[in-house]
């Protein structure tokens, strides 16, 4: 085999090398030719015409994008850390790469602002009570402005909310102040509600004498069943006119 042979083998091992390309199933191929956009490419095998065409491959999988920790003013002059994570994922690969340098970046960068803005606009109680109104509110925003990149913003969750510890401790208080008022409400209810039944009862005893005296052998009964030394034992005080002591006529 002579050395212009094993030349020409070596040039053509070098052009399917640079032609011969396989795309992951997650994956698309972005493909110019000559500097201008051609055509999108994958999953499989593809062929490029060496120096010609020039591919870049956009991974087509859901990102998962931590948003690191904002601070933020809320509208009530509360200052606060936020922090979120953001699901998205390219559907349009040639907007991807051909509308925005790096749409990973960008995605993060318009995350963290669009954070800070709407958290900012809201006030300290909405963000904890409301946490999953602002998740939906920041993934249309985030989703509406990623769109002409080709990229599909599909979740926006608020991951965790640092407060100041003054305010944490203004927090505890009320907290405690509010569970103090609750229990004494239900204690207050639970006393009228008492009341109410004691009302009933003397006056049903009231309309019946016969009841009353029902209820003093009851109480006897309760009183003998414990083991006590001394009973006091109550006499109504009918029975003792009965023997108080009369003048004679």
């Amino acid at each position: 085999m002579g050395l212009p042979l094993i030349f020409l083998i070596i040039i053509i091992l070098l052009f399917l090398q640079a032609s011969i390309k396989v795309i992951n199933e997650y994956e698309r191929a972005v493909v110019l030719r000559l500097g201008k956009f051609h055509k999108v490419k994958g999953p499989g095998l593809i062929l490029l015409l060496p120096v010609i065409d020039r591919m870049r491959k956009i991974d087509l999988r859901t990102v998962t994008l931590d948003v690191p920790p904002q601070e933020v003013i809320t509208r009530d002059n509360v200052s606060i850390r936020v922090s979120a994570v953001v699901y998205f994922r390219v559907m349009e690969p040639e907007k991807a790469f051909l509308q925005v340098e790096d749409y990973y970046y960008a995605t993060s960068q318009l995350a963290q602002t669009t954070l800070r803005s709407v958290c900012g606009q809201a006030e300290l109680d909405e963000i904890l009570a409301e946490r999953e109104k602002l998740n939906v509110k920041l993934q249309e925003i985030l989703d509406a402005d990623t769109e002409p990149w080709g990229v599909k913003v599909s979740k926006v969750e608020i991951k965790e909310i640092d407060l100041p510890e003054e305010m944490k401790r203004a927090m505890a208080k009320q907290a405690e102040a509010e569970r103090e008022r609750r229990a004494k409400v239900i204690s207050a209810e639970g006393e009228l509600q008492a009341a109410q039944k004691l009302l009933e009862a003397a006056k049903i005893m009231a309309s019946n004498p016969m009841t009353l005296q029902l209820r003093y052998l009851q109480t006897l009964t309760e009183i003998a069943t414990e083991k006590n030394s001394t009973i006091l034992f109550p006499l109504p005080i009918e029975i003792l006119k009965a023997f108080a002591y009369k003048e004679p006529v």
